[in-house]
């Protein structure tokens, strides 16, 4: 069977490589990167064509180039009192238009002295805010970069100082820190997590929501963020979808391993500019299953669902209304070493978010975005256990939020130099939570929630260009949680310097909070009497102070070097309130606990981050990525430890290759990448097996708590793929394995009482998804 898959793929590369010259539009708006108004007159020219290709923006900011040849493409962009642009590397299919949204900078110099230079431009964010810590995250390399497995959040992984579950899940640690300090937001607005088999408490999964279908170039965010991000220690990522056809409808129609995606974009009628996007995913598996073609149990069940709808008017403005939503489920049954099924578990999640955003222009130079959203978010569990023969309920849970958000924002430009931005958020949370559980043959409760608290957050920026060489952003950002009336005044500040036309040093500072889970708050907790109460309601938002330093050198035009160093001081960081204790919720993804907390742990990281970046250019690329760090906490026992986070180093090594098959004007690639990627791996509680013997479950050595890591983690990801077109239709065809080797290196220990022996959790084993997209 093997042979003869092989045989057709490679038979389905030779039938395509006969010479057709297909072409496609690329086409878009052009506006000012800091007004969002449009620019007109703007020269658009196609890199290296014969003859050349180009146009001109209209009074719109539009613009429309027909007859592109496929394949990749090279855009020049400039106008009188702009700095040029060029964007490498846009993809033309036949099997569906190019549309682009770009923007562009007012020069700081005068108009006689624009020079319009050669220089290749990758990585600008799209928040004209951000000057450091910040990187972009291309559709092109979600796809792209081996082991994403066409997920956004196992895509920065890559990147230098971030770090993912090595279980599986999509969790991103950045820095050292908790991925429970993550922070997600679409279009702009705070979304809960975007992951199906996720809890209130979480912010990654084993699968992301989003389809990559639906996105567009979006922001990732390690340090020091810009004053209008808040609740959020570790990392932002600021997620974007894009814009569907307003001119023709297009579809696609995707067929994989991990689930049947499909997506249809277009016009609501002709001459209007407003568009339709959706895409709907379902499983793969819980299809099979639904069938009957699979007969096993813990079947990963899940389907999502994503929508983007513009709605420009004449004179109220531009509408936008999006949506994201995804339910998933499984039941999971544990057997002992005899085959005897001794564990059940029935768990169910759910999240969905609806946002209308409007945009509004009162000048040239000011605009208003206002935006209202509602979300919902959820998890339901039951457990089971084999006691005398029969199957117990031992737990049952039902953890539910909804959420209404408002924010708005103000933006003005005085002039090239000066601009401001301020705004107000306003959350209000709404809880309904229960889960009981059986402790010694008693049910007790672990939490028991039905109340509503608000989170207020404003902020006020000021990006200050000083000379063509220099950028200043500086602002205050702040929170109040309306649970207990923590509240913080955090100052930001951040400057990119040029000092040559090849290098920019960068500074930033950025003080930092975040509200802790709920269930934090509210749980359960009993004290050595067995008296139940709820002694955490009054904690204090985590903090943060980030300090960072970098600097860049563009060794070549398409050759980059990165350095960043920096320094994270915690504090207020959740703790047992015992002076003896280890436990600090710095060392927790989630934030379930059954202890009394108090607000006064500390902690710190600090590293060094270096990026070696070739950009795509002649067919490859290639990105070397490394980091050694240090994170410690303290608890209220005062002794200075490693976080479970602190794996000390990580290190990655991606490269891929492109090949043309057939005459260049078919556009047919095959392609080639590899990803490896080294770390420390994650610190550890030592197991205690004598007393785990005795007590019947895991009783683990708290003096040594976090000491060191059981093993080093390997893994080595590869992707092939390939691509060709047909009149109208573009196919896509790849293979994207998650840990080729199967490495199974030891992350965590636990005391197996069905094998009264000490056990293992370990690495994530191979994953291969394979997929058929075709577009139209």
């Amino acid at each position: 069977m093997k042979k003869i898959a092989l045989l057709i793929f490679l038979a389905g590369i030779y039938l395509t490589a006969f010479s057709i010259n297909y072409s496609q539009t690329v086409r878009g708006y052009v506006v000012d990167r800091d007004t969002k108004m449009p620019i007109f007159g703007v020269n658009i020219l196609i890199i290296d064509t014969d003859p050349p290709q180009g146009t001109s923006t209209d009074y719109n900011g539009s613009f429309k180039i027909e007859n592109v040849s496929v394949g990749r493409v090279t855009l020049r962009l400039s106008c009188l009192g702009y700095e040029t642009r060029t964007i490498q590397n846009i993809i033309v299919g036949t099997g569906k238009e190019v549309f682009l949204n770009l923007e562009m900078q007012e020069s700081l110099v005068n108009l006689n002295e624009v020079i319009i230079t050669g220089g290749t431009e990758k990585g600008v964010v799209n928040n004209e805010m951000s000057l450091i810590s910040a990187r972009q995250v291309t559709v092109e390399e979600t796809q792209r970069f081996a082991g994403s497995l066409d997920d956004p959040s196992r895509m920065v992984s890559a990147f230098a100082g971030v770090t993912s579950d090595p279980m599986g899940n999509n969790d991103i640690i950045v820095r050292g820190n908790s991925p429970k300090g993550i922070l997600w937001k679409l279009e702009g607005i705070d979304i809960p997590n975007p992951n199906h088999f996720s809890n209130e408490s979480t912010t990654g999964g084993p699968i992301n929501a989003l389809s990559s279908n639906m996105l567009a170039n979006s922001d990732f965010f390690t340090g020091a963020f810009a004053p209008e991000y808040g609740n959020a220690i570790s990392g932002i990522f600021d997620v974007r979808m894009r814009t569907g056809n307003n001119e023709k409808p297009e579809y696609t129609i995707g067929v994989g391993v991990l689930g049947v995606d499909l997506s249809a974009e277009g016009p609501f009628k002709r001459g209007y500019d407003g568009s339709y996007l959706f895409n709907y995913r379902y499983s793969s598996l819980a299809l099979l299953d639904n069938l009957g073609a699979v007969d096993f149990g813990g079947i990963p069940k899940y389907q999502d669902l994503a929508f983007k709808v513009n709605l420009p008017t004449g004179k109220a403005g531009s509408f936008t209304l999006f949506g994201l939503g995804g339910m998933s489920s499984i039941n999971d049954e544990v057997e002992d070493t005899e085959g005897i099924i001794r564990e059940k578990g029935d768990y169910d999640s759910y999240m969905g978010t609806v946002g209308l955003l409007h945009f509004y222009h009162f000048s040239s130079k000011t605009y208003l975005k206002t935006s209202v959203s509602g979300s919902a978010n959820g998890s339901d569990y039951k457990e089971y256990e084999l006691k005398n023969s029969d199957m117990m309920h031992t737990g049952t849970g039902s953890w539910d939020k909804t959420t209404v958000r408002g924010a708005v924002s103000l933006n003005h430009k005085f002039n090239a130099k000066h601009s401001i931005m301020t705004g107000l958020n306003y959350d209000h949370f709404i809880y309904d939570m229960e889960d009981n559980y059986i402790d010694d043959d008693i049910w007790k409760n672990g939490i028991n929630l039905n109340r509503d608290a608000g989170l207020v957050q404003g902020f006020a920026t000021w990006k200050y260009r000083i000379s063509p060489k220099i950028t200043m952003v500086s602002g205050l950002h702040y929170t109040q949680f309306m649970l207990n009336d923590a509240n913080t005044l955090e100052p930001r500040i951040a400057i990119n310097w040029q000092p040559t036309s090849n290098q920019i040093i960068s500074f930033g500072y950025g003080k930092h909070s975040m509200v802790e889970s709920i269930i934090t708050y509210y749980a359960t907790v009993y004290d050595d009497n067995g008296k139940p109460g709820q002694p955490n309601a009054n904690l204090d938002l985590t903090k943060s102070d980030h300090y960072i330093m970098g600097y860049q050198r563009n060794l070549s035009e398409k050759l980059v070097a990165k350095v960043e160093i920096y320094y994270q001081n915690l504090y207020s960081v959740p703790v047992e309130n015992i002076d003896t204790s280890y436990f600090s919720l710095i060392n927790k993804s989630h934030g379930y606990v059954d202890k009394a907390l108090v607000s006064k742990g500390k902690g710190y990281n600090y590293g060094l981050e270096f990026t070696l970046e070739r950009y795509f250019f002649d067919s490859y690329y290639f990105m070397i990525t490394a980091s050694v760090f240090d994170s410690k906490y303290k608890s209220l026992d005062g002794k200075l430890r490693n976080t479970k986070y602190n794996a000390g180093y990580a290190a990655n090594f991606l490269i891929g290759k492109e090949f043309t098959i057939g005459k260049p004007e078919n556009g047919n690639k095959l392609n080639l990448n590899a990803k490896f990627f080294v770390n420390g791996g994650n610190k550890y509680l030592p197991l205690d097996l004598e007393k785990s013997r005795i007590e019947g479950e895991s009783v683990y050595k708290t003096d040594e708590a976090y000491n060191s890591s059981l093993d080093n983690v390997f893994q080595m990801n590869f992707t092939a793929g390939y691509s060709f077109n047909r009149p109208r239709v573009r196919h896509e065809i790849y293979l994207d394995i998650y840990n080729v080797f199967g490495n199974q290196a030891r992350i965590y220990e636990y005391y197996n009482e069905y094998k009264d022996d000490r056990d293992y959790y370990t690495q994530l084993n191979m994953i291969p998804n394979i997929m058929y997209k075709i577009h139209f």
